[in-house]
């Protein structure tokens, strides 16, 4: 298991209206964003191989929350799936079902069944539905809604975490015993708020209560509000061991690797109506990403 890291980091138009309460796409108190620094002492887990991993299936479904359905990417407080970099038909983004299937094999074979808000106790209802398409992949995103609460103690446990998520397999694994499964890690939150504290536009619209549990009062560096954040990333990195662990397990699933983490975002690949949710220049990071991953052939 990977080694926490415990240290803190060295932080490196009109302004919304109050609607944006409503913005985070993760139960008004949070949301979601791709994100990275790799600070730990032990070396990074590579995107574990399968074997028999098919590096070019014929559909795809993708599972998830906000990011997956382009939430804020395009207009506030409006889900953009055109721009999701899973499904997305954007070619600004070039997402990973038309890099997979091609723009006409994207149209007709892929799907998105992400929701904005979902955590990962909504996953299971998701893979039900995916599999009814019978995809021979799918793709799961999900898991800052958990993270981003009110307060820190409203964090989604470790083990109710690793209990739906594995129920969620389990699901998929009663229809499809062989679809081909790939996982991304839970976005650096941390750095989200490192990224984002430089913006004064940004620290207002967080105020509007966006992931209050790590991006409340983005200036205060007290002992108190160091310890809160330390504690969120714990969470998402225990998190990220849960996705890592249980798709080990499974012989047709792979997981990234901590590589959605692990990617140093900017601000240009942050929303510029929350400087939260993923960026159109973001979505098209993420595809990248999964891409990679994905069309890397099994061992």
């Amino acid at each position: 298991m990977r080694k926490r890291r415990h240290r803190s980091r060295a932080v490196s138009g009109a302004v919304l209206t109050a609607a944006l309460l409503a913005v985070t796409g993760c139960d008004a108190t949070g949301g979601n964003s791709p994100g990275p620094e790799g600070t730990g002492t032990k070396a990074r887990p590579s995107a574990s191989p399968t074997p028999a991993w098919d590096s070019t299936p014929r559909s795809l479904v993708a599972v998830g929350d906000s990011i997956t359905r382009g939430f804020d990417a395009c207009s506030v407080l409006s889900d953009c799936p055109e721009v999701s970099w899973a499904t997305g038909s954007d070619a600004s983004v070039d997402s990973l079902a038309v890099r997979l299937l091609g723009r006409t094999g994207a149209a007709e074979r892929s799907w998105n069944y992400a929701v904005t808000g979902a955590r990962m106790a909504d996953l299971p209802n998701q893979v039900a539905r995916a599999v009814t398409r019978k995809p021979e992949l799918v793709t799961v995103m999900i898991g800052a809604n958990d993270a981003c609460r009110a307060t820190a103690d409203e964090m989604t446990p470790v083990a109710d975490f690793r209990a739906d998520f594995q129920d969620a397999m389990d699901t998929l694994r009663d229809s499809l015993p062989k679809a081909q499964v790939f996982v991304t890690s839970v976005p650096d939150l941390k750095r989200l708020w490192s990224e984002g504290r430089t913006n004064p536009l940004g620290k207002q619209v967080w105020k509007l209560g966006i992931c209050p549990s790590m991006l409340a009062d983005p200036d205060v560096l007290t002992t108190a509000a160091t310890e809160r954040r330390e504690a969120v990333q714990d969470r998402v990195e225990a998190y990220n061991d849960v996705l890592r662990d249980v798709c080990a397990e499974d012989r047709h699933c792979r997981y990234d690797g901590d590589a959605v983490f692990d990617y140093r975002f900017g601000q240009a690949q942050l929303s510029q109506w929350d400087w939260f949710h993923p960026s159109v220049d973001g979505q098209a990071r993420l595809a990248e990403i999964a891409y990679r991953i994905i069309s890397r052939k099994g061992e």
